[in-house]
């Protein structure tokens, strides 16, 4: 006698297992705590085996149907249903180890011991984020140039150009480690270039007119906030670094003595060590900072642990308390206008400039020449253009 599902409801548990038989070997078996579970009975190669097939409701009586037809139809070409279902499983299994989210975790977990700063790592898992679940658990070696297209249209459509071509970039990444550690053939994302819209260059907003430079100093010098700000905010354009180098200075880089601030190279966006020398103006104003925060780790902690340094935007929100817009100034503008004012002014080496500024410089030979050479000309540099700085505060323009 064939199943039905009521006959299935009203089967009850009893003190011990029992069979409600099927057609075809699928029975199913009541357990006594009440579970039901699927059962195809078989025989291959003389021997009598079983193939779980799940449990019912999940399991329906007409799936449990379908999936022992399914195993006597490979029964009919001499394969055994269980191996089958290993075999599956193992693929299954070697599928999801090789999806598109755990190859980038891999490729993260790599560069994280390479030495890698951690803002960038950060970034990467922003973009696994960023492509979404579905499509991080797609096997790499599945994955079309239409597929990740049809992702990064998502982001363009929005408006958000930059981000598409980024994600783009980092996918091609992505597919190149999977190539090289042989679990893909191919970089779908390489053959995607040219496809997206390129966003334009964006230029971070800076004052390069020396009088309204002069504004900003005097408005900076009348700052009133959290000392680290304040200060953080003083040092800024007398060194022009980057904001998060500068937020992120600790006291054991700056050797007062020497007059110099050295960023270990995991700071540093180009991954090289950089010197940075310090004028008096900036000693001054490290050491007033010195007698508030000289005890921690860092030069400018947060205000809500001594643990950490001040936040990354720290900076642009005290100048827009200042009355300056996003528009008009930002903290990364600060290197802008040092590099305009001191190109204009002619008495430094272009190369130079470029140094102090931490820019890298094309072709290894040159880039580990220019690590050592202007030393001089940068400190004499950094003392002169803290000396304009003091003069345009004060009103002047030369």
């Amino acid at each position: 006698m064939v199943l039905t599902d009521t006959a299935i409801r009203n089967a009850k548990p009893k003190d011990k297992p029992y069979k409600v038989s099927d057609s075809q070997g699928l029975y199913l078996l009541v357990n006594p705590r009440g579970s039901k579970l699927w059962r195809v009975k078989y025989r291959i190669n003389g021997v009598e085996r079983k193939l779980a097939l799940g449990s019912y409701p999940e399991i329906t009586l007409a799936e449990a149907r379908s999936a022992r037809d399914a195993a006597r139809r490979l029964l009919a070409h001499a394969v055994d249903p269980n191996v089958a279902k290993r075999q599956a499983r193992i693929e299954a299994s070697i599928r999801a180890s090789n999806s598109f989210a755990s190859v980038a975790e891999e490729l993260i977990e790599k560069k994280t011991r390479e030495g890698l700063a951690g803002p960038t790592l950060e970034k990467m898992r922003w973009f696994v984020k960023l492509l979404g679940g579905d499509f991080g658990r797609r096997p790499v070696t599945e994955i079309t140039p239409q597929e990740l297209l049809h992702e990064l249209r998502k982001h363009e459509r929005r408006g958000q150009l930059e981000t598409a071509n980024l994600l783009r970039a980092f996918a091609s990444r992505v597919f190149r480690y999977a190539v090289a550690t042989a679990r893909a053939e191919r970089d779908p994302a390489q053959l995607l270039m040219g496809a997206l819209t390129t966003a334009k260059v964006k230029h971070f907003p800076a004052i390069t007119d020396p009088a309204a430079f002069g504004a900003l100093l005097r408005a900076i010098e009348d700052y009133q906030g959290d000392p680290a700000v304040m200060y953080a905010l003083k040092l800024t354009p007398h060194v022009f670094q980057r904001p998060g180098e500068i937020r992120q200075m600790e006291w054991m880089e700056v050797d007062f003595e020497k007059a110099v601030w050295i960023i270990p190279e995991r700071k540093m966006k180009m991954r090289q060590p950089h010197s940075v020398p310090l004028s008096r103006q900036s000693l001054a104003i490290l050491t007033d900072m010195r007698s508030l925060s000289g005890s921690g780790q860092y030069v400018f902690p947060s205000i809500r642990t001594r643990a950490r340094p001040i936040s990354d935007n720290t900076i642009n929100a005290a100048l827009r308390r200042m009355g300056y817009t996003k528009e008009q100034m930002t903290a990364h503008g600060f290197r802008t206008t040092a590099s305009s004012l001191l190109n204009e002014s002619g008495k430094w080496n272009p190369d130079a400039i470029e140094r102090a500024l931490a820019h890298m410089v094309a072709g290894s030979v040159r880039r580990i020449y220019n690590q050592s050479a202007y030393w001089s000309e940068r400190v004499a540099m950094a003392q002169w253009w803290s000396d304009y700085l003091d003069e345009l505060r004060e009103g002047g323009n030369r």
